[in-house]
């Protein structure tokens, strides 16, 4: 079954090329507000083409927006009868897989020189000690889009890949949290803990007093750059301890890994008040997502479960109990970590339709 990600490319483009792409991004969006204000108007998704369509973009970029203009009314507008009115703001620009090719070195696309289209080859940068840039981008690339983020210029590709779901049905439960970043239980009994909750939580405390001292010195830009630092390294985090969790699910021949659905979790997530603010900042939704498209990428299905009483009922006699700390104790005997019960349960708990709602 087809599996499409996105993978991200770092652009080194000289200072003409940059400038175009800063126009050209300019230029798409205003192409985009202005085809979707006329649809609003006229109440009814346009039939313009690219001839109809002013702008100093290459006519299929130029395509290319009109088709991201319709989705926007299509899924904005008219799906909230006109009562969402979208503006879009951050400079992008967009160029289907027809009109550009990548050779890992160069991203070659056309670009507006002198008032005409020319493809010209864009220096890339792709660094992946692990390679797995590489070896996704070997495969069906689609769309490309090109951004600006923190002052250097990003190439997202799109990227099909094909994946064969395995057919077994060895199951295994994966609880998330803070002090346990995500426990993992196989039906056969087999346990790994996967992060260090407080190697993470030291971290963010570091961050959190740089940014206070530089707040006080009233330097914004040095805090902007601190938080995205921040967002880089719980991102990393995110990648292994996802990537780890796929691997021991491999390695165990798991068929279905089961996570908790995210709806309402900071409600119902177990914490203390010194926890509170770690709670809200850190991603479980994305760490979920990290799972599910790794693990669908090694042909491994991911499944959402109902969450409550995981951590509570007694994989034994499910008799519920509240554990004490780290530790799960039951009057049956049973006797265990807690993150461990709840990852136990999970494996069996019911299956909710869809996926998990954003955390």
């Amino acid at each position: 079954m087809p599996q499409t990600i996105t993978v991200k490319v770092k652009l080194l483009p000289t200072r003409e090329q940059a400038s175009i792409l800063a126009d050209m991004g300019k230029e798409y969006i205003s192409v985009i507000n202005s085809l979707v204000s006329e649809m609003i108007t006229e109440k009814k998704s346009t039939k313009k083409t690219t001839k109809d369509v002013p702008g100093h973009l290459p006519s299929a970029v130029k395509n290319q927006a009109i088709k991201d203009a319709k989705s926007v009314f299509t899924t904005k507008v008219k799906k909230s009868k006109y009562t969402v009115i979208p503006v879009l703001q951050k400079p992008v620009c967009v160029w289907n897989n027809q009109n550009y090719s990548f050779d890992f070195t160069h991203i070659h696309l056309p670009l507006m020189i002198d008032g005409k289209a020319k493809k010209v080859p864009v220096r890339a940068l792709l660094i992946d000690k692990h390679n797995r840039n590489f070896e996704l981008l070997k495969h069906k690339l689609g769309t490309l889009r090109i951004t600006k983020k923190s002052n250097k210029w990003v190439a997202q590709i799109s990227v099909t890949i094909q994946t064969n779901e395995s057919t077994g049905t060895k199951i295994m439960g994966v609880d998330l949290g803070l002090k346990v970043p995500a426990v993992a239980v196989t039906d056969d009994g087999k346990t790994r803990f996967f992060g260090n909750g407080r190697q993470n939580k030291y971290v963010k405390r570091i961050f959190k007093s740089k940014r206070k001292k530089l707040g006080k010195l009233k330097k914004v830009h040095a805090i902007i750059n601190m938080d995205d630092k921040e967002q880089r390294y719980m991102k990393d985090q995110d990648h292994k301890v996802s990537r780890a969790i796929v691997n021991f699910a491999k390695d165990n021949h798991i068929s279905v890994i089961r996570l908790e659905r995210l709806a309402n979790i900071r409600q119902t997530a177990r914490t203390s008040r010194k926890n509170e603010k770690n709670l809200h900042t850190w991603s479980f939704y994305r760490l979920s997502q990290f799972i599910e498209y790794k693990a669908n990428l090694a042909g491994i299905k991911v499944e959402y479960v109902n969450p409550a009483y995981t951590s509570q009922t007694c994989p034994k006699c499910s008799e519920r109990n509240k554990a004490q700390d780290r530790k799960y104790k039951c009057k049956c005997g049973f006797e265990t970590h807690r993150d461990k019960v709840g990852a136990m349960n999970i494996r069996y708990a019911p299956v909710v339709g869809g996926n998990s709602q954003s955390a």
